[in-house]
């Protein structure tokens, strides 16, 4: 999927949208995905100045919305005006590595399950292969009207 494709099934929109690609998916099973950080990215300015880091919790956000686009394309459907993926949780979150301008942040997405209108998710992001951080996610569908 190019970048058009993910506008299309992600409601976030610059400067908070943190997904360039999708590499591969299969719907129902996993997504994978990439980021590619520049020094351009707002968050470097003040995280941290003289050694820029991405923050965790925007690692976190990255792989929520490949999961959210996961999601959608194992609905069949795209977002609306009426209802959102919201996080509902996050489990066992671990953070290996900084992640920094220049890296390219592969985003790697499987669902575990899906069970009364929570979705968990087993999520890892990379960088050159090696895990950078890691976490079981959980989001539900809502309503927004």
């Amino acid at each position: 999927m190019d970048i058009g494709e993910i506008l299309e099934h992600l409601p976030h929109r610059y400067p908070f949208l943190l997904v360039d690609r999708v590499v591969a998916y299969e719907p129902g099973k996993s997504i994978h995905a990439y980021k590619n950080l520049t020094i351009n990215e707002p968050f470097f300015v003040g995280h941290f100045p003289r050694v820029p880091v991405m923050p965790g919790v925007l690692i976190m956000e990255a792989l929520a919305q490949a999961a959210g686009i996961l999601s959608f394309k194992t609905l069949g459907v795209k977002p609306d005006d009426t209802s959102l993926f919201y996080f509902a949780g996050i489990d066992n979150a671990r953070f290996k590595k900084p992640v920094t301008p220049g890296d390219q942040l592969h985003l790697h997405v499987e669902i575990l399950r899906r069970i009364r209108g929570i979705w968990k998710y087993k999520a890892e992001a990379r960088v050159d292969d090696q895990i950078v951080a890691q976490a079981e996610l959980m989001c539900t569908k809502r309503d927004i009207v």
